[in-house]
């Protein structure tokens, strides 16, 4: 797209980074016998649990305070979201295609730290919760290869580029704010 006379391109990002490998508020621990999913640094050994709720009672004892049920969706490509996929898919897919694979969770620790204080409260609750859920939403992203970048060019130059965003219409914005801090500079 040409924009202020500089051109636009926003393009896939076949190497992302996942974003689990960010500074993430929540763990998210998954267990699947093909696909390593989650953060790789967890210390749940699935082996060890009998069920979903013998995990998450044991996630509760360890220190979290919110515990989210995590569901993949595996049918030519991978899905993940907090809750089920049942009724959201065409053609009845995610009732056969689909199922619980593990738990995001927040510790008491986690929280207060990122939102300060010792009381853990309600609003700091329903925010990380939230937290929680961009999270999974950001990991989903990347994992059906949602994530892009821009290249800004100028005549055939390369001027600026960026990767490893989860959003085409944020990478979009951003590239126009780059431009728009060149025209700035040249006038």
């Amino acid at each position: 797209m040409d924009y202020k006379g500089y051109d636009i391109e926003i393009m896939p990002d076949d190497s992302a980074e996942s974003p689990r490998e960010n500074d993430n508020l929540g763990v998210m621990t998954c267990g699947h016998r093909r696909y390593n999913l989650g953060d790789k640094a967890h210390a749940v050994k699935f082996g060890e649990f009998e069920s979903w709720d013998a995990l998450k009672k044991h996630l509760i004892a360890e220190g979290a305070v919110i515990v989210l049920p995590l569901y993949l969706y595996d049918h030519s490509g991978l899905r993940i979201k907090v809750g089920s996929f049942a009724g959201l898919l065409p053609e009845g897919h995610a009732e056969f295609d689909s199922g619980m694979v593990g738990f995001v969770y927040a510790t008491r620790e986690k929280v207060l730290a990122e939102y300060g204080g010792k009381i853990l409260s309600a609003k700091k609750l329903a925010r990380a919760r939230g937290v929680l859920e961009c999270e999974v939403a950001c990991y989903d992203t990347w994992l059906r290869g949602g994530y892009v970048g821009f290249v800004i060019e100028k005549d055939g130059e390369h001027v600026d580029s960026c990767w490893g965003i989860d959003d085409p219409d944020y990478a979009l914005r951003e590239a126009k704010g780059v431009v728009d801090s060149l025209v700035e500079k040249a006038a």
